[in-house]
């Protein structure tokens, strides 16, 4: 009984980790990232915002990079380097 009871919590959180990825991924917004534009304009350390935000957005980096409008910004070296300093990394698409 033990290992069925092992076995469907983690049929559950598989399931909530699935659907949490689902509705995250469905709120891709290059405009959440307006807290990092200040941190990529100048030498500034990003904010606990902008890095919650970049966080947020992660699952989202590479459908940036495959938009002309946001590549240049996204794939930027001020970025690049934003990202890194919030422990983010750079997504290979």
């Amino acid at each position: 009984m033990e290992r069925t009871s092992k076995l469907v919590l983690v049929t559950v959180l598989v399931l909530l980790l699935a659907e949490a990825h689902i509705s995250f991924a469905a709120t891709c917004s290059p405009v959440q990232l307006s807290p990092c534009l200040g941190a990529i304009r100048s030498s500034t350390p990003p904010s606990k915002l902008c890095c919650s935000k970049i966080k947020q957005q992660k699952p989202c980096l590479c459908q940036y990079l495959k938009n002309p409008n946001l590549k240049k910004y996204v794939n930027s070296p001020a970025a690049k380097k934003v990202a890194r300093t919030c422990g983010v990394p750079y997504p290979r698409c």
